[in-house]
């Protein structure tokens, strides 16, 4: 479907990689249907989106840079959540929130047909607005995290009606001091997107109804807003100037399905204890992996001084542990790896079912436990389940690794991922042009309201 509409939309997706990453996947889908696309963000996650930009969108995807004031302890090299140091988060909240004029400008400047925006930035859709410039919230997560977390404000004092998705006391104890913390951070002006009549509330939902079905239609139960799923957010492959050639080569030389893929995403840094017994568990397991080590910026560690003494000389021919970062799409879509151990963030958990990979789940916080027992669920994955403290423990993680490279259980999960993978990428085209569709009308009824007034 190609629309060659020449209407232009701002993309404003939150500061974090994982905001970015499916705003930039929707981008790259509306400009092959004719769409100019201007994605907003600091100039320190530009600079990084760039290099995932392929030359073919160098003229319909354009990057506008959002500076943020100035702030004691944020640097610009601080403007994103890719390896902050979590105490600042709270921060970086508060400097976006200030950028609000410089939001306005650029809307002014630039009069985009339409603004596409972050549920975290719910007041850019008020500032359009008052350019008379239509704004949907593009959400970056699956309906089963939506609808368990509005469960309880639209049906408090009963039960969720799903019961393979559920928290346990401890993640149900730090969500709870984590939304004590949002709703401290929060400003009046901040925005609800459903605070309007929810029969005219249009949310872009990063999911498909391949398995996201019935809990968009619990969704649609509980506020009556219309969700149009857009599909799941993936990244091809690509081809990185960086010093990955090495490790490609590496994972090359393995047989099918014999390695996993181990990574927490850009925004969690494992505790000391976790990182140890993620080390034995992995050394233990007798398994080859890839093992992406992450630190906060200003507080890198050399590898040897953070893993336990002799771990890298141990594991020197079956294991590669990388700092900061490898190229997740080219190591998922390798006939070697046969899992990946993941915190079961949204964009992740698509990329491992997209190319085929079974899931060990080792969830952190916010939406990923519920991704996890969502993955259980439809049998793409196995949880390494922590204590009732929240620990993981050595021994579970080398079973489950074992279990899904070298038993029954991971030829199991491998052909019911292989299943939902074609049934996702079997609606991907069907489902983006029907939201195209919702998009265009947004614009239609823009024009048609300017030409009445």
């Amino acid at each position: 479907m190609d629309t060659s509409t020449s209407l232009r939309v701002l993309m404003f997706p939150w500061l974090a990689h994982g905001h970015i990453s499916p705003y930039l996947t929707v981008s790259k889908k509306l400009a092959d249907r004719g769409f100019d696309i201007l994605l907003c963000s600091t100039p320190v996650n530009l600079n990084l989106i760039k290099k995932r930009i392929p030359k073919k969108y160098s003229v319909s995807i354009q990057l506008v840079e959002l500076r943020l004031p100035e702030l004691p302890n944020l640097p610009p090299e601080y403007h994103t959540t890719n390896g902050l140091p979590p105490h600042l988060n709270s921060t970086l909240k508060k400097a976006v929130k200030m950028s609000k004029p410089e939001f306005s400008k650029i809307l002014q400047d630039l009069k985009p047909d339409l603004v596409i925006h972050d549920v975290l930035q719910v007041w850019a859709k008020k500032i359009a607005n008052s350019y008379n410039i239509p704004a949907i919230t593009l959400v970056t997560f699956g309906g089963a995290v939506l609808s368990y977390f509005m469960h309880p404000m639209r049906k408090p004092g009963t039960e969720f009606p799903f019961p393979a998705i559920y928290l346990t006391k401890i993640e149900q104890k730090r969500m709870r001091e984590m939304m004590e913390q949002v709703y401290k951070d929060k400003d009046p002006d901040d925005g609800d997107p459903f605070a309007e009549d929810p029969t005219q509330v249009i949310l872009l939902m990063s999911t498909s109804l391949s398995i996201d079905s019935k809990y968009i239609d619990y969704l649609n139960e509980l506020t009556q807003a219309n969700y149009v799923p857009i599909g799941p957010p993936i990244q091809e492959p690509m081809n990185e100037d960086g010093g990955d050639i090495e490790l490609i080569d590496w994972l090359g030389k393995k047989e099918e399905h014999s390695t996993v893929f181990v990574s927490f995403g850009s925004e969690y840094f494992l505790t000391k204890e976790d990182m140890e017994e993620i080390a034995y568990g992995l050394e233990h397991s007798n398994v080859n992996f890839i093992w992406v080590v992450r630190f906060p910026k200003g507080e890198e560690v050399d590898l040897e001084e953070a893993l336990s003494t002799g771990f890298l000389e141990r594991i020197e021919n079956r294991g590669r542990v990388v700092d900061g970062w490898a190229p997740q799409p080219r190591i998922l879509s390798h006939p070697s790896t046969g899992g990946f151990v993941s915190h079961c963030g949204w964009n992740s958990v698509m990329e491992s079912i997209d190319f085929g990979v079974p899931i060990i789940a080792m969830p952190m916080h916010i939406d990923q436990p519920i991704n996890a027992r969502w993955m259980v669920e439809i049998g793409v994955a196995v949880e390494i389940v922590r204590d009732d403290e929240g620990k993981v423990h050595r021994e579970d993680v080398a079973q489950v690794i074992t279990s899904v490279i070298c038993e029954k259980t991971g030829r199991n999960l491998r052909e019911k991922v292989k299943e939902i993978s074609e049934k996702l990428k079997s609606r991907r085209e069907q489902e983006i042009d029907a939201a195209v569709e919702v998009l265009l009308q947004q614009c239609k009824n823009r024009k048609f309201i300017n030409s009445s007034s």
